[in-house]
């Protein structure tokens, strides 16, 4: 299989003609359904109908990435699309560095609340290149763990004929099937059954089918083996993204909601031949600017627990009679203290000066979020790059006149998300750890907590 590394608006890679052309009809069919997506219902109700993940420039067959980041496997290539915050011109990645990449992306995602990755720790134990088959070795392995000390039991319907009466007797069925041809002691009845045959382990059981077909890991075939063999009572069902969605669970079997997610990514992500019952193509894409908002938000209510945290609050407009609503992307409460905190996913050079890569835009944006919500402090968040370390950037201040001269202040902060450690020449993963990010993840909440200030 074929490799491309694309990151978000840097590099190009050449394709032949007919690639390009078959690439971008597939495309454009994911992108007709990315409303299935939880991350597209945030954007725009653009009526844009061609697909946004890829540009395709025709008259070099070259392709480039727009600002997703995810995977497209199509006809044994592979397109691995990456965040812009990793690229370093004149570098050659490594297939470890695209594993550590990799890594950070589910590191991202293990705290959205929108897509749910648990155990993103798990990938570390086995050295992959493939995003997907990442994917695949998580659903694999926490579903075969889960199997071995739960399995999940539902009631069903179920119709049939009885010498006695059991749950409800069917009249109408049993008038006509039986009493109209003599057969009285036949007797039609409906009854609900706790069984393993339901609903959801048959779409479990499809989703184990279609992985096994493509995977080529050996340690997610011999978890998905395993969780057939359990599943192998279950009738064989095609499944379908909606049906996932449909599900819920008592407490009692909370712990299955994480599958339910799982089995949901990959149906709402694939395109596959069900007469074939094999999954040819897969896309999984996520607009990378809504994910390190999510990440951000995650991280602060997960990691510091002392302040109050709400996302896209949006009981405020800017003008009266409720037109043109605000909605910053986090309002913080610390200590009785509203701060508003909005993430820009922009790469800041702190090296340099800054002016220009803070847009006008953005000031005006926080300076109505300032006024209208009452604040005088606004933070805005940046992902820091592989390219330099993130520094202390001078706040920006800004008078209100009509309030005799109150003062706002923006105070813009680069975050640490990456472990650079890993992309170092001889970096190695040391399977040991817990977690490969505990050194930025306590980084992180140092910089968040300073960033806050005083009231925390």
């Amino acid at each position: 299989m074929s490799m491309i590394n694309l990151f978000e608006y840097q590099n190009k890679a050449d394709i032949s003609e007919s690639l390009e052309k078959g690439l971008e009809e597939f495309l454009d069919e994911v992108w007709a359904k990315r409303e299935k997506n939880p991350y597209f219902d945030q954007e725009q109700a653009d009526k844009v109908e061609n697909q946004q993940f890829i540009q395709f420039l025709h008259k070099t067959n070259q392709i480039k990435s727009n600002n997703y980041v995810g995977v497209i496997h199509f006809e044994g290539h592979r397109i691995n699309l990456l965040p812009k915050v990793f690229f370093k011109p004149d570098q050659e990645y490594r297939e470890a560095d695209i594993q550590n990449i990799q890594h950070h992306i589910l590191w991202w995602l293990s705290y959205c609340r929108k897509v749910r990755f648990p155990n993103y720790q798990a990938a570390l134990e086995s050295t992959k290149g493939d995003f997907f088959e990442v994917l695949i070795y998580l659903f694999s392995k926490y579903t075969r763990k889960l199997f071995q000390s739960s399995l999940y039991q539902a009631y069903e319907d179920i119709s049939c004929e009885l010498p006695y009466i059991k749950g409800k007797l069917d009249v109408p069925a049993y008038i006509k099937e039986n009493l109209s041809r003599g057969m009285w002691h036949r007797l039609s009845c409906t009854f609900d059954i706790s069984t393993l045959d339901n609903k959801f382990n048959r779409i479990i059981k499809y989703v184990a089918q279609l992985l096994l077909a493509v995977t080529q890991e050996q340690a997610s075939k011999k978890n998905l083996r395993e969780i057939l063999f359990v599943l192998d009572e279950v009738a064989d069902e095609p499944a379908t993204a909606e049906q996932c969605l449909s599900m819920n669970f008592n407490p009692l079997f909370a712990d299955f909601e994480i599958v339910r997610d799982y089995c949901y990514l990959f149906l709402s992500n694939s395109i596959q031949f069900t007469y074939k019952n094999e999954l040819k193509l897969f896309a999984f894409l996520l607009p990378m600017e809504y994910v390190f908002e999510d990440f951000i938000f995650g991280f602060i209510e997960k990691e510091v627990p002392q302040i109050s945290v709400r996302s896209q609050r949006s009981d405020t407009y800017l003008a009266e009679g409720n037109r043109f609503k605000l909605r910053p992307d986090l309002f913080i409460d610390a200590n009785n203290v509203g701060i508003i905190a909005d993430t820009k996913y922009k790469i800041i050079n702190t090296n340099h000066e800054y002016d220009g890569e803070i847009s006008q835009n953005d000031l005006y944006q926080m300076a109505a979020y300032a006024i209208r919500f009452g604040v005088e402090k606004v933070i805005l968040y940046f992902p820091d790059s592989l390219v330099g370390e993130p520094t202390a950037i001078p706040p920006i201040k800004i008078k209100d006149r009509l309030s005799t001269d109150r003062e706002i202040v923006i105070y813009p902060t680069v975050l640490s998300i990456i472990n650079k450690e890993l992309f170092t020449i001889n970096a190695t993963v040391d399977k040991s750890q817990i977690n490969i990010f505990t050194h930025t993840t306590n980084r992180l909440k140092e910089q968040i907590v300073k960033s806050i200030g005083n009231n925390v």
